[in-house]
């Protein structure tokens, strides 16, 4: 903390700055993409309340806000995890052999839309979206075939999966066995954040309260199991697509993040147990310093709500690690070029505020899923950041300036704010089924889409610097018809050559664990074992949780 007679002194030089230099004659307002006022010029005074130790204080050292390890990237670079999914998963296990020869080091899985309802592929609701938003997955014998020739005891493997979730996770485990990897050693990450879906992304099965226990199933399960594993990436990715301002991002998602906590400690597990496989994953949007102050922010309100509030004694349950994805919100159809150059801004901000693992989206993404030559750009950009540029030779570089620090300290501030409206309000599952959170993120987005409107805010190519009559020159993706009739021509393969009889008992067996108190993971393995379909399974969970209906709210 600096002395007031030094402070006094850079107040009354920086006046006299602005007199000189008259500085406060622009009229035009300066804030970030999310609304926050920004400062003509940061000094001191901006971060005179600090305390070295206390706020900053040296990587891998509690608050972490310089990052969760010491050495950071010259220790061990973050994992190159690009989200990939598409058509059948033969195709798709062929894209991820193409990735991992280019130098990805880490598998997330993208699942299509009929997958993260909980359809199997030949439900009605799934005709014409099999394999188009990703890959289709209805039973383990689509799971063996998507890892098959990779060994999932060697690669860190996330995916993005929340309803269905645990069913999805119990196809992987028994993928797992199969190959005979040990689950003590498994390492990777199932998002399973439902609370985030009812919030923004709207991918959702069950009720919120069943949806809890589900999840507490696979805290209990893999604590026991599995003690390498992340059983929830809580995520403000989602949140932020939606529309959220940066702050809405970062608070929602850490109060997810405790309610997870919460579940977990009524369940009566140890904090320090379950905690240290809590990870997260945030959106890297476009205003670069609010982007890295959110991170920033991120793992000191974390790392103090775990020790304070929580009382949890392990630093490991401090550390709020993450990956990163970069906005998809922020590509555009028209000049698809650009995106490159966007994304390579956002990834830089990530990797300057500190993830531990980053997946850089393709230039073709808001025309398609990416082309080969799209995806292998967007993990060039990521390889030429780690290797080229020298932003990794030190920690968290940024640190200690005047304008990072104030706008961490700030952004902190304004995520504690909500923290408060949310518990006078009655927690997270309180404020989901009031709307609370849905609301503001609702106003965030209209008020920005304003700002565009008004060109308060630019988007290159959108509303400014446009090209007249542009023509789209660059290569689609599509997925055929012929994705669908393989994957209905598996799925009634399977059926027809699995043991009917004993997939009928282990979902007897499934529903009576739902139906009281037992652990449904177990139960759940045993089902993905004998070869019942994501279909089957979920059908026999809403008969014993029923299916949640969001209302409408004015």
């Amino acid at each position: 903390m600096a002395e007031k007679s030094f402070l006094d002194e850079v107040k009354k030089e920086r006046k006299q700055w602005e007199e000189k230099n008259s500085t406060k004659n622009n009229d035009k307002k300066f804030t970030t993409i999310s609304g926050m006022e920004i400062k003509d010029l940061y000094t001191p005074i901006d971060t005179a309340d600090i305390n070295y130790f206390r706020d900053i204080n040296f990587p891998g050292e509690y608050p972490y806000t310089r990052g969760v390890r010491p050495t950071m990237y010259r220790g061990r670079m973050w994992t190159m995890r690009q989200f990939s999914g598409f058509a059948t998963p033969r195709l798709t296990n062929e894209r991820y052999k193409f990735l991992l020869a280019r130098g990805q080091t880490g598998l997330s899985v993208a699942y299509d839309m009929p997958t993260l309802m909980g359809y199997d592929s030949d439900h009605p609701f799934s005709k014409g979206e099999v394999g188009i938003c990703g890959v289709a997955v209805d039973s383990l014998k689509d799971m063996e075939i998507l890892f098959d020739g990779i060994s999932l005891k060697d690669i860190s493997t996330s995916m993005t999966i929340n309803g269905p979730a645990p069913i999805i996770f119990a196809f992987y485990v028994a993928c797992a066995e199969k190959q005979n990897a040990s689950l003590q050693n498994l390492r990777g990450t199932c998002q399973t954040d439902i609370l985030k879906e009812y919030m923004a992304q709207k991918e959702w099965i069950f009720p919120p309260q069943p949806s809890m226990r589900l999840i507490v199933d696979m805290m209990k399960f893999c604590t026991q199991n599995m003690p390498k594993y992340n059983y929830v990436s809580i995520s403000g990715y989602h949140i932020r697509e939606a529309g959220s301002t940066a702050v809405q991002e970062l608070a929602f998602t850490l109060a997810d993040g405790f309610a997870y906590v919460e579940a977990g400690l009524k369940a009566g597990l140890e904090i320090d147990e379950f905690a240290p496989r809590l990870s997260f994953f945030f959106n890297s949007h476009l205003d670069f310093f609010e982007e890295i102050a959110k991170f920033r922010a991120a793992r000191r309100i974390w790392a103090r709500h775990m020790r304070e509030r929580y009382k949890a004694r392990k630093p490991e349950s401090w550390l709020l690690r993450f990956h990163t994805q970069t906005a998809g919100v922020s590509l555009t159809a028209q000049q698809p070029e650009n995106n490159i150059i966007r994304t390579a801004f956002e990834a830089l901000a990530a990797v300057l505020g500190g993830t531990q693992s980053l997946h850089t989206n393709s230039m073709d993404e808001t025309w398609a899923l990416p082309t080969e030559k799209a995806a292998q750009i967007a993990l060039r950009t990521q390889q030429l950041i780690a290797y080229e540029t020298g932003v990794a030779n030190t920690v968290d570089p940024l640190g200690g300036s005047y304008f990072i620090e104030s706008l961490t300290n700030k952004m902190e501030q304004e995520a504690e704010k909500y923290f408060e409206e949310i518990e006078k309000r009655g927690g997270v599952i309180k404020c989901l089924e009031e709307g609370y959170f849905q609301k503001e993120i609702a106003e965030a987005a209209y008020r920005y889409q304003q700002e565009l409107e008004k060109k308060e805010k630019i988007i290159v190519g959108i509303n400014e610097f446009v090209i007249e009559n542009e023509k789209l020159d660059m290569p689609i993706l599509k997925i055929d018809e012929s994705t669908e009739k393989e994957q209905l021509e598996s799925i009634n393969k399977v059926k027809q050559m699995r043991d009917n009889d004993k997939v009928r008992r282990a979902l007897e067996d499934l529903k009576k664990a739902a139906s009281n108190s037992e652990n449904t993971i177990p139960r759940l393995i045993e089902c993905a074992k004998c070869y019942a379909t994501e279909g089957e399974i979920t059908e026999v969970l809403k008969s014993v949780f029923g299916e949640y209906h969001e209302p409408a709210w004015f």
